[in-house]
């Protein structure tokens, strides 16, 4: 079971929001939209994409990263590795 079943359908929704922000770039710039509104637009959907993501950290880090590390071992070991790894792929982002 992954943390984030029980918002599952919330995050779907986020989801959609953001690909129709993407889809509204793509006419502005077939529809030769002047550039600062575009790169606003462009400001927007990164910021929706981060805040997905830090939802989505932090889902991890307080369901599968917790029982990981209270049931100890390298399970833990591998949790606290990848939620590492996956706060420095976002912090380079």
């Amino acid at each position: 079971m992954v943390s984030y079943s029980e918002d599952k359908d919330a995050y779907l929704k986020r989801l959609r929001r953001i690909e129709g922000q993407v889809r509204g770039l793509q006419r502005m710039v077939e529809q030769d939209q002047y550039c600062i509104d575009i790169l606003t637009q462009v400001s927007a959907v990164t910021k929706a994409l981060q805040s997905f993501s830090l939802g989505l950290l932090d889902e991890h880090l307080s369901t599968c990263v917790v029982e990981a590390a209270a049931a100890g071992g390298k399970e833990a070991d591998v949790k606290v590795r990848e939620a590492s790894e996956a706060i420095a792929r976002l912090v380079r982002s």
